[in-house]
């Protein structure tokens, strides 16, 4: 029986449509583990943070998918807004692994470039794929997030 319904304590949505299903299976985890998905279009090696292991890591992963994601969300909103997206944006992604207390968690910045664009368009488009890109609904809440144009 498939569950078409996402719940925590704060939200319950019924989902329409799943629109794709990323697959990985991972082992050894961030020290010298490797992670592959399911198609074999990504195969990687894993090291932990700040150490000269051959490998990337989990915040570097997210880093990227953050980024490219908001790319997206802008460009709809640009979109949206009948506004030209300039083809050299960029979206340089901060992702920070901090601890407080042995309690490890996240925090992030997103360093946006939209050269060619009026400073009120390019932080209406910010704004607005904030609201809507997924990862930052994500982190929402759980994730101090700066998201800075440059």
């Amino acid at each position: 029986m498939e569950n078409n319904q996402i719940g925590d304590s704060a939200v319950n949505t019924q989902i329409e449509k799943v629109l794709y299903t990323a697959k990985t299976h991972t082992t050894g985890g961030r020290d010298g583990g490797s992670s592959r998905s399911s198609d074999g279009r990504l195969e990687i090696k894993l090291s932990v943070p700040g150490t000269p292991g051959i490998g990337t890591n989990p915040e570097q992963l997210f880093a990227a998918g953050w980024s490219a994601c908001f790319i997206g969300a802008m460009k709809i909103a640009a979109s949206k807004m009948k506004v030209s997206f300039p083809a050299d944006a960029a979206v340089d992604a901060e992702v920070d692994l901090c601890n407080t207390d042995g309690a490890y968690f996240l925090q992030a910045r997103l360093n946006v470039s939209l050269p060619g664009l009026d400073r009120e368009v390019a932080r209406s488009l910010t704004d607005t794929a904030h609201q809507t890109c997924p990862y930052s609904k994500s982190t929402r809440g759980n994730v101090a997030v700066a998201i800075n144009l440059i």
